[in-house]
């Protein structure tokens, strides 16, 4: 396993690091996966409170000595302003995680600028939060964050943080800049989503062609490519099954980053991945709205991450995501198309919105 410095906590971390959202049902295969993770030269892990059973489940794992060989991030979740609701939300981690203090703390899991302004400043949560740092509870303060590039700029300006976790991957670039620029002010920067949220886990003939003999699979040339950054500290991959630990420890093992020639041809192949998307639909949203609530380029931009990049059981999760319905949404999906033609009027490539929506539903609506 290859470590690198955290910021200038002067901690060094695995390069690869254990996302726990996927972890499997089972208690005991969970923490099989979890230990060998570790055992494996993984030293950082990664959860939230909201990731259902997981803070619970590392919290197993991390008993009989395993606790003092890592370092333990969660998340706190802001569903209010409340000071006693956040400090209920630690404290309910930290029994679950069964540890008396978290390495890495993201202090308000996705953050925007504005929740850090209004909670942190404002409702002065900092002076709080500071008060556990001080109290060796929290260890280090951090983020995870999705809000614009810009935003994330301004939050990094605030001074408050050590580090945060934001994505970053081969087809989503967006936040390179304020990752270099984390970097620069000395803040560690842990990457999620590294294969795309399994977009890229499964093999691609893009990438196969252009890379040759230096192409394994998909998922490995992903970790490899966040990895080739050098204002990454910590790629985390969420592990499901022995196999996937196996094969990630492997590839954070490699020596050798994404060479310039490589690196070139995976801008090639995603280049080519992109057009192919913008083939079946452009995401001008000119359909739109559907008078019965589809999601018509949504369900699209889903559907590609099959028809695309092969990805059948992951669009098919986001399919069902679409499709879920309660009193604050109606069903999104392809599924619920009337075929009453609105769209069709509309579209400027003349595309064949029905028939296109009937073949999303007949292949990823399927029970």
């Amino acid at each position: 396993m290859i470590y690198r410095k955290y910021g200038n906590t002067g901690i060094k971390l695995s390069q690869l690091g254990f996302g726990a959202m996927r972890l499997p049902d089972d208690d005991e295969e969970a923490v099989r996966i979890l230990r060998a993770a570790v055992d494996g030269g993984i030293n950082y892990i990664d959860t939230a409170y909201g990731y259902n059973q997981s803070e619970r489940r590392v919290g197993l794992a991390l008993q009989d000595g395993y606790r003092d060989r890592v370092f333990l991030s969660t998340k706190n979740p802001l569903p209010d302003m409340s000071l006693d609701g956040w400090k209920q939300r630690l404290e309910e981690s930290l029994r679950r995680l069964q540890t008396d203090h978290i390495d890495f703390y993201n202090v308000i899991h996705s953050m925007s600028y504005d929740a850090c302004e209004n909670f942190l400043v404002k409702n002065k949560a900092l002076d709080m939060i500071l008060d556990y740092k001080r109290q060796g509870v929290i260890r280090h303060v951090v983020y995870s964050t999705h809000d614009t590039p810009e935003n994330v700029k301004k939050c990094i300006d605030t001074g408050f943080f050590e580090g945060m976790t934001i994505q970053y991957n081969l087809l989503n670039r967006s936040y390179a800049d304020p990752i270099a620029y984390a970097h620069e002010k000395g803040m560690g920067v842990v990457i999620m989503g590294p294969v795309g949220g399994g977009t890229l886990g499964a093999a691609n003939s893009a990438f196969k062609n252009k890379l040759g003999k230096s192409y394994a699979s998909t998922p490995e040339l992903a970790i490899r490519f966040v990895l080739a950054n050098p204002n990454v500290t910590v790629a985390l991959s969420g592990m499901g099954n022995m196999d996937m630990v196996t094969e990630n420890l492997r590839t954070a093992s490699r020596p050798d980053p994404l060479s310039e020639e490589e690196l070139k041809a995976v801008d090639t192949a995603v280049e080519e991945l992109k057009a192919l998307e913008k083939l079946y639909c452009t995401g001008c949203r000119y359909c739109m709205p559907c008078p019965n609530g589809v999601d018509i380029p949504g369900n699209f931009a889903n559907f590609n991450r099959y028809r695309v990049y092969g990805a059948l059981q992951q669009a098919k999760q986001h399919y069902g995501w679409l499709r879920h319905t309660n009193e604050h949404k109606k069903d999104n999906s392809a599924g619920a198309c009337i075929q009453c033609g609105a769209c069709m009027k509309k579209c400027p490539q003349k595309i064949d919105i029905i028939g296109q929506l009937k073949e999303v539903h007949r292949t990823l609506g399927a029970e």
